[in-house]
């Protein structure tokens, strides 16, 4: 701790002009309509709209009668990840979901952005997971976190510099993740342009027919999975036997880990059979499948198969623990293009997964260095004062949503 900043008695209540839950606990959910934030969709330090939960105009005016998020307010996740926050940007109009908690700080005394990286911080989590409490599922009350003392609070000027220097790593990695989700937009879309609407190379002069399948270019095999392709097994590998390594574990809802020895070489294709069934994930490198999901074994382009096995229906078959029936995905109709097709798939593709491959790098790094700086500068270790940063007002403009979502108009 810097000596110029002695450590205070200031609890995260002082700094916030309130700190609220949900008081609701479920909502019919729709579609289309107001983004509704629960804890799956806090990251730490960003939200995580894939997927979110929307809910109808009546129940956002309902559900923000107590406190509408707006710009700079701060979601925590009371459970499940405990204490996981994230800031709201500009135009971003959602509403609180279950196990949430809003707080508004007071930008007179601390700067929101600022507030959000000191909350990652190890000290702070390290307060979150003691305190969390509850029979089965770990959880924060508001009394606790209300009662929280702060480690450190350096004057305004202080706070917003450091959390410009943070939030400039964090801005980088979100133009990555952007540039991310359009080059796997392009995938998609080459792959349906070949292999859903036929216009491959040379589709102009190729012969097609019918069948119980539908329309195919004549010198195409129409198969079925378990002719060509093997779902392997995977390996038990509960969380504490896991040794930290370099290797990614994937369970039916992806990477869940890392552990010290692969089970598989990459790349690889893992589907989910327990749980998250039917889900596709891709891996650039060696892996260790657990025994929730198969790992794919085949002679044919994997690149083709990742695409093709995302608009397979992979069915539960299992009424009461939903699974994936090898037998039953072995079944499923397999349309194996031509060699020739194939290979100029593979050639575009494979720039493309590069791209993205070193992009995941660039940011694996970035957040290792923030994260690594976090707690220096969050200590005082690292001293910002000299530091020529050119600071207007707030930083709530910062990017820090995970994804580039549209965000309605939140209604008078």
């Amino acid at each position: 701790m810097s000596e110029s900043w002695p450590e205070n008695k200031i609890t995260l209540d002082d700094v916030c002009h309130f700190i609220i839950d949900s008081e609701h606990k479920t909502a019919p959910t729709q579609d289309e309509g107001f983004p509704m934030i629960r804890t799956p969709n806090i990251g730490p330090g960003y939200f995580i709209m894939d997927g979110v939960r929307r809910v109808s105009e009546e129940t956002y005016r309902d559900w923000t009668r107590r406190g509408r998020p707006q710009a700079g307010d701060l979601i925590l996740a009371r459970e499940a990840p405990v204490g996981n926050v994230a800031m709201v940007k500009p135009g971003m109009i959602v509403c609180l979901g279950q196990r949430t908690v809003l707080m508004r700080p007071d930008s007179s005394v601390v700067e929101p952005a600022y507030l959000t990286y000191l909350l990652l911080g190890d000290e702070v989590q390290g307060h979150f997971s003691s305190v969390a409490n509850g029979a089965t599922i770990h959880h924060l009350n508001l009394k606790d976190l209300r009662s929280m003392v702060l480690p450190v609070l350096p004057d305004l000027i202080t706070q917003r510099k450091i959390a410009a220097v943070l939030s400039a790593y964090d801005y980088l990695i979100e133009n990555n993740t952007r540039r991310i989700a359009l080059l796997e937009e392009m995938a998609q879309a080459l792959y349906r342009e070949w292999f859903v609407e036929f216009r491959f190379p040379g589709h102009e002069t190729t012969e097609f027919v019918e069948d119980e399948q539908g329309r195919r270019p004549k010198e195409w095999e129409q198969t079925q999975v378990g002719k060509r392709v093997e779902l392997r097994y995977g390996k038990a590998l509960k969380a504490d036997e896991r040794k930290p390594g370099p290797y990614p574990v994937y369970g039916s809802g992806g990477i869940v880990g890392r552990h010290i020895l692969p089970l598989s070489e990459g790349p690889g294709i893992i589907v989910g059979r327990k749980g998250n069934v039917g889900a596709v994930y891709w891996s650039d490198e060696a892996f260790f499948p657990i025994d929730t999901v198969y790992y794919v074994r085949s002679t044919l382009s994997l690149h083709y198969l990742f695409f093709n096995f995302q608009r397979q229906n992979f069915i539960n078959n299992d009424a009461a623990v939903p699974g994936l029936s090898r037998n039953q995905a072995y079944s499923l109709p397999l349309l194996v293009p031509e060699p020739s097709v194939l290979q100029q798939f593979d050639v575009v593709i494979e720039a493309i997964f590069g791209d993205v491959k070193s992009l995941n790098s660039r940011n694996a790094n970035l957040r290792s260095t923030r994260d690594l700086l976090l707690p220096r500068l969050i200590s005082g270790e690292l001293d910002v004062s000299e530091l020529d940063i050119r600071l207007s007002g707030s930083l709530t403009s910062f990017p820090y949503v995970s994804e580039d979502d549209q965000f309605e108009q939140a209604p008078s």
